[in-house]
């Protein structure tokens, strides 16, 4: 075996980095900062032999096994400017940043266009990865590069936002570039204009409520976070990956059906003709808000979010996600299909 970098450790617990809070180990674990202890860790885990788990903030992750390999925990910081323009200013952030602490130091600058995903959990490197997005913003609407470490051509390379095919929680990187690619930064084009979007319904009331008829930025950012802290769980306090679920897109005529079926069905319009189904809506109608099977469950106040009560294994989890997927296919013909990354 290769000789173990000295940041790299051995039969760690992985509890603590995965939000779900799933008492599973990992053979190695390493926490890299700088491209070469990358590097070095991708060396070591290929001339040992091991298989490697990249980790970001563990937020989008059920682990269902100890994995028997090296876990990379990419942790580099950084957020620098590269450029200003009249009405828009270039950054370049490091994937180990913190999402919701890059959306309020963005906030705090004057730099405008993420405010709708505030308190989203995770890290910057899973933006474009997953193509978070929440009350009608995208990141991969203001992604415009991305420098990653392709696994196969044991290289750096950069790609261009427009090449990441960014589409509902899609990216090339679910795909082509799919266990090849490292995200390391990416690049953001952000507004200095505090230009917003209110157009889903949850924030125009909190808004409304709050007697605020012009907002700014940082309104739609504090009413985002009223909202998901109202509905969501704290993983700190019980542990889930937020959504489990995505939310179905299926072709008008099938929502037609369960329209007909159910009048106040709720949707939302997406590309090339077809509707997008909220699959918490679903899942609440099919009676699974609430349910409880031992140490998990679904949680009270949000069907879409699974939650581990504590002492629940990875595998009761995806047992109950398989059983709301059934159900809910049986009642509506629509298979679910999860939003986390099982491993």
């Amino acid at each position: 075996m290769s000789e173990i970098p000295s940041f790299i450790s051995g039969n760690v617990s992985l509890k603590n980095f995965n939000t779900f809070q799933i008492e599973q180990s990992c053979r190695f674990f390493g926490s890299v900062q700088k491209e070469e202890e990358l590097l070095a860790a991708l060396r070591f885990a290929a001339e040992s032999g091991w298989k490697t788990l990249i980790l970001g903030g563990g937020s989008n992750l059920l682990l269902t096994a100890d994995f028997d390999g090296l876990v990379l925990k990419i942790d580099n910081r950084g957020i620098a400017k590269l450029e200003e323009k009249p009405d828009a200013v270039l950054l370049r952030v490091a994937a180990g940043e913190n999402w919701h602490d890059f959306v309020c130091h963005c906030l705090k600058h004057q730099w405008f266009g993420l405010e709708n995903l505030s308190l989203i959990p995770g890290s910057v490197g899973a933006a474009p990865m997953q193509n978070i997005g929440a009350y009608g913003v995208e990141s991969g609407n203001r992604i415009r590069a991305i420098r990653y470490f392709h696994s196969e051509k044991q290289a750096f390379e950069t790609i261009s936002g427009n090449d990441c095919r960014f589409g509902y929680r899609e990216s090339i990187f679910k795909h082509e570039l799919r266990g090849k690619a490292i995200i390391w930064k990416v690049d953001f084009e952000l507004s200095l204009l505090p230009e917003v979007s209110v157009g889903y319904g949850d924030i125009r009331a909190v808004l409304e409520r709050k007697g605020i008829a012009s907002p700014s930025p940082s309104d739609v950012s504090a009413a985002v976070i009223e909202i998901r802290q109202s509905k969501l769980p704290d993983p700190a306090v019980l542990g889930n990956a937020g959504s489990f679920f995505k939310n179905p897109v299926i072709p008008a005529s099938h929502y037609e059906k369960l329209k007909a079926q159910w009048p106040e069905i709720p949707s939302y319009p997406a590309a090339d003709g077809l509707v997008k189904v909220p699959a918490g809506w679903l899942i609440e109608k099919a009676g699974w808000k609430g349910f409880r099977e031992g140490p998990c469950g679904v949680h009270e106040k949000q069907a879409l979010v699974l939650v581990n009560y504590g002492g629940a294994e990875g595998r009761d989890i995806l047992r109950l996600a398989e059983k709301i997927m059934d159900d809910i296919e049986t009642k509506t013909g629509i298979r679910l299909q999860p939003e986390v990354n099982i491993v």
